[in-house]
């Protein structure tokens, strides 16, 4: 499996370039449910997540007034899941609100995966259902002249705002505490602004994910944890590779390289049933910014139901 993954991450490296629509994150390999529905239910308990990545900080854009904004890209990510026995599978949902600049994107995602055993693994199948509103103030907008009397942005008249629905589909394949290997397809549909309030259109996504865990002998207390995650649109390609050491199941710091975009830091601790987690980027492109920052924070726990009801009865009625 290992040599097959590798295999995979070569032919996507031939032709390399960068391109993004839905949000990135640097810490993929804990927001799994972020890019596969086919995630959802994997594992027996319930979990919940909240992310906050604040991107390329120090990002400004000044009007010709004098006023001065931050476009710095900014995304907010709360996600759920949980196995449900009698559906023979897993349901989950995600919120996530991505600004860039002047536009505000605000997505639903509910999935469904049906889990089943595949010989000495566990394979999850699903689907997502999404709703995004997606909003631009135009009023903010300069033109290249430096000004905003352009007779498109007059035209457009401040804030627009359409609402658009797709879906996703996506496979995900474990062994525990061996490998991973997931490919999922957002944004299916590829849908277009109804209204064409801001003439939005949706890039289909396809994303590779995957990761191995093995230990030394003679280092019984350290794992490593290599990762990587495959983004493309049809038109280009980015990944991401990552390489985590974790010590005695509970503490973890490692490295990640995007290319031509960053080089990240990052560090997590395991804490009773939290799970928290830091990264930094440290930007390697002409971008030119003070780095990207991500804060994550886990929660997993379990629900444990009586396989039979207990019944008591009066004697006098027996």
């Amino acid at each position: 499996m290992f040599r097959k993954i590798t295999f995979i991450l070569l032919l996507f490296l031939s032709a390399v370039a960068f391109s993004q629509q839905l949000p990135q994150y640097t810490q993929y390999m804990f927001s799994k449910l972020a890019y596969n529905p086919g995630y959802a239910g994997a594992g027996s308990g319930i979990c919940a997540q909240g992310l906050v990545r604040q991107q390329w900080v120090g990002f400004k854009e000044t009007d010709e007034d004098g006023n001065t904004y931050d476009v710095a890209p900014e995304t907010y990510l709360v996600s759920i899941h949980s196995p449900i026995k009698f559906l023979r599978g897993g349901l989950g949902a995600t919120i996530i609100q991505d600004k860039i600049a002047f536009q505000n994107n605000i997505t639903l995602n509910v999935m469904y995966a049906y889990q089943t055993t595949l010989g000495a693994g566990d394979l999850g199948i699903g689907l997502q259902l999404s709703l995004l509103n997606k909003s631009i103030d135009f009023s903010k907008f300069v033109a290249t002249d430096g000004t905003t009397n352009d007779p498109v942005l007059r035209e457009l008249e401040g804030e627009q705002s359409d609402m658009m629905f797709d879906v996703g589909f996506g496979l995900y394949y474990r062994m525990p505490d061996q490998y991973y290997l997931g490919l999922s397809v957002l944004q299916l549909l590829e849908s277009k602004s109804p209204a064409d309030a801001t003439s939005a259109k949706l890039k289909r996504q396809v994303n590779l994910i995957g990761g191995y865990e093995f230990g030394f002998p003679n280092l019984p207390s350290i794992d490593v944890l290599p990762s990587f995650m495959i983004k493309t649109d049809g038109a280009s390609v980015q990944f991401d590779l990552s390489a985590l050491l974790r010590y005695r199941n509970q503490f973890w710091g490692g490295l990640s390289f995007r290319y031509q975009d960053c080089v990240a830091i990052i560090v997590g601790v395991d804490y009773k049933d939290f799970n928290i987690g830091y990264s930094y980027d440290i930007n390697t492109s002409a971008i030119g910014s003070w780095g990207s920052h991500e804060i994550r924070l886990g929660y997993c726990f379990k629900i444990e139901v009586d396989k039979f009801k207990k019944t008591y009865r009066n004697t006098r009625f027996l």
